[in-house]
């Protein structure tokens, strides 16, 4: 009896399956800390505390851990004066996020043959300044055409074609000689997207929408001129004692709708919102719409062949950029790339908002952070490094980052220390030190990796905070410590200026929160490529 069921079991089954199946190892499948927390700090209290602390009407944060989304969430409100709160399917303007989109179709043209990255811009474009005619589109992805920014020459009330957009900056002379240097300018990316139009005998948002939107299934993606059509936005009169919202009720679209989030500028002590058309005057560089869920997925396609097919040309995007003169820029079209293997980042505001997206693309880590937020001018880089070393703590400083900010910088330590002393130097704040620990360590016979301190700051603002606490006079003057880790990461670090006033009872909290604005931006101009 044994025999015959064994028999009719290997006839049914298989007698491959059954031994294939008893060889195939049980290996563990990492995905991260399930429990999202990091140095005892979970991830939605750090995203509400950095929502207090910044005073942002709302956020929303998606994190991948390809294949899967394992978190999306929406915080705070997506419109204050409205009962609209940040959901999983609200729209933001992703700002220049946009240009990463550019520079996929793009992409996708070339390997259709309809363009080439050594053509000239004046092959594409006509019309355009006898300056600009042979600048190539590979200089106007690599931001290194030297072509000002019309950004600076706005006038948001206003509305904009791309022409008109390009005719603010025309009569401008080039900020430098082609292929030599880089600096973002938001004329390389309409131009590109012009560029596209051209191509492709289609208009840019047909040509993303088809290769892009549509293709990666992107339901809260869209422009600005696609709500009337496509957003659900339920604002009718408000009624007294009655819920706003109501098409629901009838309507399945209108369950978790997909409907833009209202954004604001700070203008002294409240927030101003931003017309949503505003938005429309960055063309082809700030002009998107999405959900973080929709970047994560739109991230996960990145990962493979589904939106750019070789490998060459995904290189191109996606790796540090050598210019004309051979200069090696860890940029490349709004991406910025670190010493950490594999992470790359794309950041910054537009009219209303502010946005950030990381990827780390090593196959053991394949980990994304996407946040987005309805107040302009903040800058979420530190937040998404800490959200993404709660989920795995390597993909960090190895610091708690509840004593310590740190951001990863692209440059190595030397270069970084001189990039802020440089940058304080033109803000006419003193330097009081500069410390080598490794230097001194190599002077008693040990070995440290690079790791200095700077000293500088106001003694006007020490001193305002030594009258309250002299005991303070201990954390002063203000320190940035520059230094590589075990990685050969390069960090910049200072202490959390509020932990330390709560530490000495400090109450003038305007101060602090000035200071803490300083460091910040000083930070952020030592680690980046481009000026944010």
């Amino acid at each position: 009896m044994k025999t015959i069921v064994v028999a009719t079991s290997l006839a049914l089954f298989g007698s491959s399956s059954i031994a294939q199946q008893n060889r195939v190892p049980k290996l563990p499948i990492l995905r991260g800390n399930p429990a999202l927390q990091v140095q005892g700090e979970y991830v939605d209290e750090m995203v509400a505390n950095f929502i207090a602390a910044h005073h942002l009407p709302g956020l929303t944060m998606a994190i991948v851990q390809a294949p899967y989304i394992p978190r999306s969430a929406g915080y705070g409100k997506a419109n204050i004066d409205l009962d609209e709160l940040a959901s999983t399917k609200t729209m933001w303007n992703i700002g220049p996020i946009t240009q990463a989109f550019t520079a996929i179709a793009i992409m996708q043209l070339k390997e259709q043959s309809k363009l080439g990255l050594t053509d000239a811009i004046g092959e594409h474009v006509d019309g355009l300044p006898p300056a600009w005619q042979h600048i190539t589109i590979k200089q106007l992805m690599q931001h290194s055409s030297g072509i000002a920014d019309y950004r600076s020459q706005l006038d948001n009330a206003r509305r904009y074609n791309p022409r008109e957009l390009i005719a603010l900056v025309a009569n401008k002379p080039l900020q430098f000689r082609s292929g030599t240097d880089v600096r973002m300018s938001a004329t390389d990316a309409t131009l590109l997207a012009l560029a596209v139009e051209q191509a492709s005998g289609m208009s840019y948002h047909d040509f993303v929408w088809k290769y892009q939107i549509d293709l990666e299934g992107l339901q809260s993606t869209m422009f600005a001129s696609d709500f009337a059509k496509l957003a659900k936005s339920d604002r009718p009169d408000a009624h007294p004692n009655d819920n706003q919202h109501s098409k629901f009720k009838s309507e399945v679209p209108y369950i978790n709708p997909v409907e833009p989030a209202t954004g604001y500028v700070e203008k002294g002590e409240s927030l101003s919102p931003v017309a949503v058309e505003a938005s429309e005057n960055l063309f082809g560089f700030g002009d998107l719409w999405s959900s973080a869920e929709d970047i994560s997925k739109w991230d996960i396609g990145l990962a493979g062949t589904t939106l750019i097919h070789a490998g060459e040309d995904h290189d191109l995007l996606y790796l540090p950029t050598k210019l004309d003169n051979g200069k090696v820029v860890s940029a490349m079209i709004g991406w910025e790339f670190t010493h950490h293997p594999g992470f790359m980042e794309i950041k910054g505001d537009s009219p209303g908002f502010s946005s950030y997206l990381s990827r780390f693309t090593m196959a053991d880590e394949l980990v994304c952070v996407t946040l987005l937020s309805n107040k302009q001018g903040v800058d979420l880089t530190v937040l998404a490094r800490d959200i993404a070393a709660a989920y795995q703590a390597s993909l960090g400083p190895n610091i708690d980052q509840q004593q310590i900010v740190a951001q990863e910088s692209k440059f190595g330590v030397a270069e970084t220390v001189a990039r802020i002393k440089a940058d304080l130097t033109k803000a006419k704040v003193p330097v009081f030190s500069v410390i080598d620990h490794s230097e001194n360590a190599t002077r008693v016979g040990k070995q440290l990796r690079p790791t200095t301190v700077i000293s500088f700051g106001n003694p006007k603002v020490g001193t305002k905070l030594m009258l309250q606490n002299q005991a303070i006079g201990l954390e002063l003057p203000l320190h940035a410590l520059v230094w590589e880790d075990e990685k050969g990461r390069t960090w910049i670090g200072y202490p959390r200026l509020d932990k330390l006033a709560d530490r000495y009872g400090i109450k003038d909290l305007t101060t602090i929160d000035a200071m803490t604005g300083f460091m910040d931006h000083l930070v952020a101009q030592a680690a980046n490529v481009y000026t944010y």
